[in-house]
């Protein structure tokens, strides 16, 4: 089982953390010197009173060295993400199998799981050396999360049964996070990536930029060409962390293991260099992270990232490489490259999604996809298989959006319904809907007229969405529906997606492992970053003021999941929530073309405590929970 258990939970830290006593701290010759100058306070000012101390995969590493990746123009942000911001409150274990403390020393979990009470680190402090205290958070809760202009949609993260959560401070270290009713997947909800809101607001530096604290701030309103209000500028400034805006701003404090040097998108390379005051140890003793810096190249496509791989320009990546299509020439150049491969476990609920937007804002269109026939018929439509042989050399499983066998939530019947390449059949559900055809064969919609869809694809992921979209429209115009694809990059695709402007996209979903559970966005309509298939729901599903009131049946699946997230036991939510899917699978809300089978990952041959196989799932931003700061260069000599 892949979640902790709740109950007898009070103080986590003792029983799951690694909290270290007393030590004679050891850190990088780079802050060592800065130390010497006077232009660095001594490393025991520095460190919290309880450092965190992480295990190794391998042994203690050594100070020094820089991460070279690559990153693409435009929208890749959580490229960087995945390897410097994975600091919540608490995370998860090495093997994904329990929630630890963190950025908490401990947590106490009442009995009915309704109240988190969180207990912050003493003397821990933000990259600039300011204290990080309670008032952080505070910050975050009462004037950004509270604060309709700032959030006027709450993530479901922090949101229950009974309306969002309370958050009091308790002392200068404590905080209570209390629930109207039992949230039994609240800890994992905040051990994965959106969990992260809570600790990324450093308020002695962004108040400058809200109104409620800074009564001159019209003035940087004023010298910033992009915001036409404070909070525009406090966005641009503060934005999450998920966003580009967050990397934009190398003014901002952090938690994380590395501190931005220069914004993304400003230059070729984006420069991330070691926080003199990290909070997390080994064993030996020593201030991680041992690497001085991460860098990322900027580039336009990922031809260009596996040219930097041949030519050995690549220390440690997985994003845009580690699919089928490029196995052969990165095995054929790693002597060229000197790197080796390593396995992630990267299997979500659809590699290859088709979303229809269900509340599109063409009346006409919304008829159509939300009818169940359409989007029966479409499925069938569509050969899976060769998809696969043709673009991923047979490498990948034919079916629908759905948990992994090894998820204990999956079915057979919903992991192949509606897959079978059967053009007749497809024509079948089509005719219910749309039975009339115009003089080139294909369908009139509601309206009388040739019934078309617009389909973006962003060339992501390594994944071939442009190509398997053509194949998709080809598929398509076989039974009659026009389809047009239409590239764009990530950035403008996620855009028109948030802002409920498209027709439909191509792209992956989690939910294929255990975060199921705490990640459902194929499964029913949640408000994420990049999956948002029907958003009106979603807003509906968080705040039932705003949004649109859904139909019955997707109200019966919400209903269900706050059943999921009120139960204290796992026994109790593995049963509600495969009631969830038992509701929400037959509805076929995404339609899932393929499964992949476990990417991988290349590593240079001197970068050393690289987990193998990679732990992934979903919102788990890899390589957390065991991220890049124990990732150091040693014990082979290159040239």
């Amino acid at each position: 089982m892949f979640y902790s258990k709740l109950r007898g939970l009070a103080g986590l830290g003792m029983a799951l953390g690694m909290a270290t006593s007393a030590f004679a701290w050891e850190e990088a010759p780079m802050l060592q010197e800065l130390v010497a100058s006077g232009d660095l306070p001594p490393i025991e000012d520095r460190m919290p009173t309880t450092p965190l101390e992480l295990e190794v995969v391998e042994q203690p590493g050594e100070f020094g060295g820089t991460l070279r990746r690559a990153i693409l123009g435009g929208g890749d942000q959580h490229n960087i993400v995945r390897t410097i911001g994975s600091e919540n409150l608490v995370r998860w274990d090495v093997n994904w199998t329990e929630v630890r403390p963190n950025i908490a020393e401990s947590v106490d979990v009442s009995e009915d799981a309704t109240s988190f009470t969180f207990h912050l680190r003493d003397g821990m402090r933000w990259s600039d050396g300011a204290p990080f205290t309670a008032d952080d958070i505070m910050f975050w809760y009462n004037d950004i999360f509270l604060n309709e202009k700032l959030t006027p949609s709450k993530h479901p993260n922090y949101v229950g049964p009974h309306g969002p959560v309370k958050v009091t401070k308790l002392d200068d270290t404590t905080v209570e996070f209390k629930f109207g009713a039992p949230n039994g997947l609240f800890l994992q909800q905040m051990a994965y990536g959106f969990g992260y809101y809570p600790t990324v607001y450093a308020r002695h530096y962004l108040e400058q930029f809200h109104a409620d604290y800074n009564p001159d701030v019209q003035a940087l309103v004023d010298a910033e060409p992009a915001a036409a209000d404070w909070v525009q500028l406090f966005n641009l400034k503060a934005g999450p962390m998920h966003t580009p805006s967050f990397w934009q701003n190398p003014d901002r404090p952090t938690l994380h293991a590395w501190h931005l040097t220069n914004a993304y998108g400003s230059s070729e390379r984006v420069v991330a260099e070691r926080n003199p005051y990290y909070w997390k140890v080994d064993s030996a003793g020593q201030q991680l992270p041992y690497m001085d810096r991460i860098t990322y190249d900027q580039v336009e496509d990922t031809e260009t990232i596996l040219l930097k791989a041949f030519n050995g320009e690549i220390d440690y990546m997985n994003r845009h490489l580690g699919r089928p299509a490029y196995r052969a020439v990165l095995t054929d150049n790693a002597e060229r490259g000197k790197y080796r491969f390593f396995d992630t476990n990267d299997l979500p609920s659809g590699t290859m999604i088709l979303m229809l937007n269900l509340n599109n804002e063409d009346a006409d269109k919304r008829k159509v996809v939300n009818d169940l026939n359409f989007r029966i018929g479409l499925s069938h439509a569509v050969n899976r298989q060769e998809i696969i042989d043709l673009l991923y050399f047979g490498s990948g499983l034919p079916v629908q959006t759905s948990p992994r066998p090894t998820s204990g939530l999956y079915k057979e019947e919903y992991a192949t319904q509606y897959t079978a390449f059967d053009p007749d059949l497809a024509n079948e559900y089509l005719d219910k809907v749309m039975p009339e055809r115009d003089g080139e064969g294909f369908r009139l919609g509601p309206d009388g007229e040739r019934f078309s869809l617009i389909f973006m694809v962003a060339d992501v992921f390594g994944l071939q969405f442009p190509d398997a979209m053509q194949l998709v429209s080809e598929y398509a115009a076989d039974v009659g529906i026009d389809i047009q694809v239409r590239a764009t990059d990530r950035s403008r695709l996620m855009d028109l997606v948030r802002s409920n402007e498209h027709d439909a996209y191509m792209w992956n979903c989690a939910g294929g492992q255990a975060d199921a559970y705490t990640a459902p966005i194929c499964y029913m309509p949640l408000p994420g970053n990049t999956v948002n298939w029907a958003i009106r729901w979603a807003e509906w599903g968080v705040d039932n003021t705003k949004g649109e009131e859904p139909p019955e049946a997707v109200k019966a699946v919400f209903a269900a999941y706050q059943d999921v997230l009120t139960a204290a036991n796992p026994e109790d939510q593995q049963a509600l929530m495969q009631h969830v899917l038992d509701l929400a699978m037959p509805q076929l809300f995404t339609i899932g073309l393929v499964q992949n089978e476990p990417p991988f990952g290349i590593a240079r041959n001197n970068v050393r405590n690289v987990p193998d196989p990679l732990p992934i799932a979903g919102q788990l931003w890899y390589p957390a929970p065991y991220t890049a700061q124990l990732y150091f260069e040693g014990g082979v000599n290159l040239p």
